[in-house]
């Protein structure tokens, strides 16, 4: 498998192990079945079904579905008491980065409740942020169509490189997973570089988030980088299925797209936030 710029998907097992799992088990079943006949239907309920589309898909909706729900409810919990926004913010970003970083070093990916959880807390941070960013840019009455474009956009950005994924108009190289790889890093240092500025340089920063002219760069630049990546991404998804995968590395997938789609539409949103702020 390639390496990914998605963390999630970087310390998924390789294609070999789950090449094992898929031909190795499938023929212990083999053997088994044939000397015990009658053993056949408990040892299918014990062993895992290969992964497929159709998991991808519906483990994904599940995943985003439960995001929704949680960032609506969040969305006007702040709105009706913006005392909120602050807690909700704090637990829900600080909360789901523990989460993402347990599921990539502990490499429990493919645990359902780790992934939901992960929603529901991203979904309490996305509610929060995305009232604060539209209340102050469009005023409250307005916010709602204001993330009806920011959704319609990561959908857009979303459905656009799955088409060019799938028709092959660009290849998913080495060289491109290097370039994506290297480009993602950059930008997290200019973000880390922006905050360490304003919090020790007198609140002057570098200028990356103030809704200017570099701001509206830096957010075009940080979604290419996060549409490119929704390819790499794909392809690995596509790897773990021509590979085997058991049906549980489904919810694995969903946790690695929701990571880049819930970047993606933060910066949408703030890309949006910065024309109306003109």
């Amino acid at each position: 498998m390639r390496e990914t710029t998605n963390p999630v998907f970087r310390s998924l097992p390789k294609q070999g192990g789950y090449a094992q799992f898929g031909t190795g088990m499938a023929g212990a079943a083999q053997q088994m079945n044939q000397g015990y006949p009658g053993a056949q239907t408990q040892y299918q309920r014990e062993v895992s079904r290969p992964l497929t589309i159709d998991d991808v898909v519906t483990k994904t909706g599940i995943t985003l579905g439960v995001l929704s729900i949680t960032a609506v409810i969040s969305f006007f919990l702040v709105s009706g008491n913006q005392a909120l926004a602050g807690p909700l913010t704090f637990i829900g970003a600080f909360g789901g980065l523990a989460l993402v970083m347990v599921a990539t070093f502990a490499r429990k990916q493919d645990s359902k409740v780790l992934v939901l959880s992960y929603a529901a807390l991203e979904g309490a941070f996305l509610g929060a942020v995305s009232f604060m960013l539209t209340a102050f840019s469009v005023g409250t009455s307005n916010a709602g169509a204001m993330i009806g474009q920011a959704v319609l956009g990561t959908l857009g950005v979303f459905a656009g490189m799955l088409v060019v994924y799938k028709t092959g108009a660009i290849r998913v190289t080495p060289k491109f997973t290097r370039m994506l790889v290297a480009g993602m890093f950059g930008v997290l240092a200019l973000m880390i570089g922006d905050m360490l500025f304003s919090m020790f340089g007198g609140g002057a920063g570098l200028h990356l988030r103030d809704g200017g002219t570099l701001s509206i760069i830096f957010s075009l630049v940080c979604i290419g980088i996060a549409a490119f990546s929704f390819l790499i991404d794909f392809d690995a998804a596509d790897q773990l299925i021509r590979a085997g995968a058991p049906e549980k590395a489904g919810w694995s997938i969903a946790l690695g797209l929701t990571v880049t789609l819930v970047w993606l539409y933060l910066e949408i949103l703030r890309l949006l936030s910065y024309f109306q702020n003109d």
